[in-house]
């Protein structure tokens, strides 16, 4: 079943082109992952499916209403991480989440269980009475991704859920959320990291200058763009441009990065091992997802 459907959907800021004619499909019960450089479009396009900012053309569909029609009850239903820390620094752990219950009409008492239950869900439980101010910026984290379960959501948009967390966090936020998919839990997540996004998604859109520009699962993304491996050639001057000169001479795929030059899809080593005078300019690494985000994105700065 498909729980978020955009069709056409745009959103211009006067001549700014923020999202461009955008057209996705987000199963019920996948962690689909949007990619891509600041700029991209990504938190327009959130803004627009959530409900808080209006799409300049195009169609959204949540939950299978039109939003425009149904605003309302679609929000009821989503559970919403921002990136930044919104959290009452006045308030304790605990007065945070009932205070956020009572948007949702959710009585007192059961407002309550179900706060001990998201904080217990985080590890957070011994800091209830704790004020905001007290708690690390890790625990903020966590306390925001708890805050979002609290109306039991269909739907949880997670704005880079782990952006500030150190290791140990980080994975036991990643256990949690995949604990939420397998309960049929829809989850958006918005993200720069290629590791989380290759770990929790079942598919990934990367996006760039407003527009999606791939859609797939991340596996198959890195196999189909770049195969299993990637070959790193370290070389300068002269023997660079021989190497290049015999890459295309054989039809080999190749890159220019930075001080290197990373051949893909190669069929037979011995193609790329005879091209350089010693072991130590060679490179033989996985293909990953973050391969696939520079190549359709590029390297530079596009802020």
């Amino acid at each position: 079943m498909v729980v978020i459907k955009t069709n056409n959907l745009t959103k211009k800021f006067k001549d700014l082109v923020a999202v461009d004619d955008v057209n996705l499909e987000i199963e019920e019960g996948e962690c689909f992952g949007l990619l891509g450089p600041n700029g991209a479009g990504k938190t327009s396009l959130i803004r627009m499916i959530t409900a808080v900012s209006p799409p300049t053309s195009g169609d959204i569909w949540v939950l299978g209403g039109d939003l425009s029609a149904h605003s309302r009850e679609v929000k009821s239903a989503l559970g919403v991480v921002p990136q930044v820390d919104n959290l009452d620094p006045d308030l304790t752990v605990l007065q945070n989440l009932m205070t956020f219950a009572r948007y949702f009409n959710i009585p007192k008492v059961e407002a309550r269980r179900r706060s001990m239950e998201v904080l217990s869900l985080f590890q957070l439980e011994d800091r209830c009475d704790s004020k905001i101010r007290e708690l690390s910026g890790g625990m903020k984290r966590r306390l925001l991704i708890a805050r979002s379960l609290i109306n039991m959501p269909r739907i949880v948009v997670l704005d880079e859920p782990t952006i500030g967390l150190d290791p140990q966090a980080k994975y036991l936020v990643w256990h949690k959320l995949t604990e939420l998919k397998s309960q049929g839990v829809t989850q958006l997540l918005p993200t720069q990291n290629m590791e989380e996004a290759s770990t929790l998604c079942d598919r990934v859109a990367i996006m760039h200058q407003g527009k999606v520009l791939t859609i797939d699962a991340p596996e198959k993304l890195v196999s189909s763009y770049f195969g299993d491996e990637i070959w790193e050639i370290e070389a300068a001057g002269e023997e660079r441009n021989n190497i290049v000169s015999v890459l295309e001479s054989r039809g080999l795929e190749y890159e220019n990065v930075g001080g290197k030059v990373h051949v893909f899809n190669v069929d037979a080593d011995e193609w790329i091992t005879g091209l350089v005078r010693s072991v130590e300019g060679l490179r033989r690494r996985p293909a990953t997802l973050e391969d696939v985000f520079f190549r359709l994105t590029g390297r530079s700065l596009t802020e």
